[in-house]
């Protein structure tokens, strides 16, 4: 009877023994469970670092940037139209009036207007200088700069070509080819040589039609 209750005391150790373990490894085993399920949770502060949350939990709203309305393509589109409009060898000769000085105005404008043009009634509301510039560079120049004053509504520009004294031979070089384009252009109605004061020779006062016409 007393080997009996020894071994059955061996048995009951043991089953003590081993629940003790089994319990062991359950609390290991939800340990490394929540463990993984708070690595998880904290993901992205382990990969960057530590964070603080937001106190105002509201979204933050961000305005939207304007969006620029510029026509881009078009513009590029009207240069290269202009680059091939403009022609170098466009006979100006027979649509200018020499007299005292070289002049132009399209058909129908009175010769009060030129009058008014050469004695300055419009003030010169923008201009254009066009010394250093290459011919290519010239004409874009010039073709943009015509387009762009009358888009804006001006009337009155100044064209600065030079008197070529720089130039080899001391012939101006772009003071024809500027005669030749400003003739072909639609927006202009006139122009007339500069006053001493305002460039004179090495320089044109244009005018250019309103807006819409």
């Amino acid at each position: 009877m007393k080997w009996r209750s020894l071994s059955e005391l061996k048995t009951l150790h043991k089953v003590i023994a081993d629940r003790a373990a089994a319990e062991v490894v359950a609390r290991e085993a939800e340990r490394l469970r929540l463990l993984r399920i708070d690595r998880e949770l904290r993901l992205f502060e382990l990969a960057v670092g530590p964070v603080q949350p937001l106190r105002d939990r509201r979204l933050a709203i961000h305005p939207r940037r304007p969006v620029s309305t510029e026509p881009r393509q078009r513009q590029l589109d009207e240069d290269a139209v202009m680059r091939e409009a403009l022609s170098d060898e466009f006979d100006v000769e027979t649509l200018l009036h020499t007299d005292d000085q070289l002049s132009y105005h399209c058909h129908g404008l009175g010769p009060d207007v030129m009058r008014k043009l050469r004695e300055g009634h419009w003030s010169i509301q923008r201009q254009i200088d066009l010394h250093g510039l290459r011919v290519d560079e010239a004409r874009e120049a010039l073709g943009r700069f015509v387009r762009e004053s009358h888009q804006l509504g001006l009337r009155c520009v100044r064209v600065v070509h030079g008197k070529g004294l720089g130039s080899p031979g001391r012939a101006p070089v772009l003071k024809g080819r500027v005669l030749r384009w400003l003739v072909q252009k639609k927006e202009v109605m006139a122009f007339v040589q500069a006053r001493p004061a305002e460039g004179g020779a090495g320089a044109l006062v244009v005018l250019l039609k309103p807006v819409g016409r």
